[in-house]
C-alpha cells in the first residue's frame, strides 16, 4: 500500500509546522525549505509530539531544478495527496524584485512541476494573504500575474511596482488567488483541485517580524472584527479540511481565514487614512 505524501513548501515556518502536526497523523510528510538547519529542527519537534513520518529537503522554490528535485523525492515516497504551498516572503524580507520572484514566480515553478504528479484527488493548496485583497483584482497587471513563468515577468512587474516592496507583495498574493482560479481547469482534467487561502494577521514569527517593523499592523488589528490575531492552527485546520475529502467540490477558489479584516475594508481605510 503506497503511502499518501503531503508536501509542505515553507515547512519550518509558523503555518508550515501547524500543518505538518495535522497532515502527519493521515501519512507521509516531505518537508521543504531553504534552511536545513531550520528543517532538522522542525523535523525533531514534530518527532517530539509523535509525528515520526517525515522526510525533508532542501529547495529553494524559484530554482526549477530544486523544485523538480522536490517532485522527484515525493514521488519516490508514494503518492502525491497534496502540494500545500506556503513558502513566501513577506514585506519586510526582501526588495520588491524578490519578493515577486519568490511569492509569484516561485509559486509557478510549483505547480508547473506538481500537476505534471497530480492524479485523481490531489489537492494544491496555495498561501495568498488578506493582502491580495487589497488591491484590485483587474488591472494591467492581472494577465501577467497569472502567467507567472512568461518572459520579462520580474521586469514588467518591478515597473509596475516602481520598486515598492510592499506593493510587490500585496500583487504578487492577488497573483496567488489568479493563478489559482485560471489552473483550475487543468488541474481538473486530471481529477484534481486547487485552492488558495488568504490568511489574515497571524501569530508565527513571520508575522512577528512584520508587526515589529510596521505601525499598521496595529491598526489592522484593531480594525479586525474577531479584535486578535489568528492561531497557525487556525490556518492548519482549514487547511487539513480543504484537502480533505469533504471539501471534495472545492476548487480554483480562495478562501478568506483572517478574522473578517477583509469584510471590515471600508473602516480599515477610514482608519489608515486618519
Amino acid at each position: 500500500m503506497m503511502s499518501n505524501v503531503y508536501v509542505i513548501t515553507g515547512g519550518s515556518g509558523g503555518m508550515g509546522k501547524a500543518i505538518a502536526e495535522l497532515v502527519g497523523k493521515k501519512g507521509t510528510v516531505l518537508l521543504a525549505d531553504v534552511n536545513e538547519e531550520r528543517l532538522v529542527q522542525t523535523k525533531e519537534e514534530l518527532a517530539a509530539k509523535g509525528i515520526t513520518n517525515v522526510h525533508h529537503q532542501t529547495v529553494d522554490i524559484t530554482d526549477t531544478k530544486n523544485v523538480k528535485a522536490l517532485a522527484d523525492k515525493a514521488a519516490s515516497l508514494g503518492t502525491l495527496k497534496s502540494i500545500i504551498h506556503t513558502a513566501g516572503l513577506s514585506p519586510t524580507m526582501g526588495n520588491s524584485n524578490r519578493i515577486t520572484e519568490v511569492n509569484l514566480v516561485g509559486t509557478g515553478i510549483v505547480l508547473d512541476e506538481f500537476i505534471r504528479r497530480a492524479g485523481p484527488e490531489t489537492v494544491a493548496v496555495c498561501i495568498s494573504s488578506m493582502s491580495g485583497h487589497f488591491v484590485p483584482k483587474e488591472g494591467p497587471y492581472t494577465e501577467i500575474l497569472k502567467n507567472p513563468l512568461d518572459e520579462n515577468v520580474l521586469e514588467t512587474m518591478e515597473e509596475i511596482t516602481q520598486g515598492n516592496p510592499g506593493a510587490a507583495y500585496s500583487l504578487s498574493k492577488l497573483g496567488v488567488m489568479l493563478i489559482v482560479e485560471e489552473q483550475a481547469w487543468a488541474w481538473g482534467q486530471k481529477g484534481a483541485r486547487i485552492v488558495s487561502l488568504s490568511p489574515g494577521t497571524i501569530n508565527t514569527p513571520m508575522g512577528r517580524q512584520e508587526a515589529s517593523q510596521q505601525a499598521e499592523m496595529k491598526v489592522m488589528l484593531e480594525n479586525t472584527p474577531l479584535q486578535r490575531e489568528g492561531k497557525p492552527i487556525e490556518i492548519a485546520s482549514v487547511v487539513d479540511f480543504l484537502i480533505s475529502d469533504a471539501a471534495s467540490y472545492i476548487t480554483g477558489t480562495d478562501i478568506r481565514v483572517d478574522g473578517g479584516t477583509t469584510a471590515n475594508m471600508a473602516k480599515l481605510r477610514a482608519a489608515q487614512n486618519k
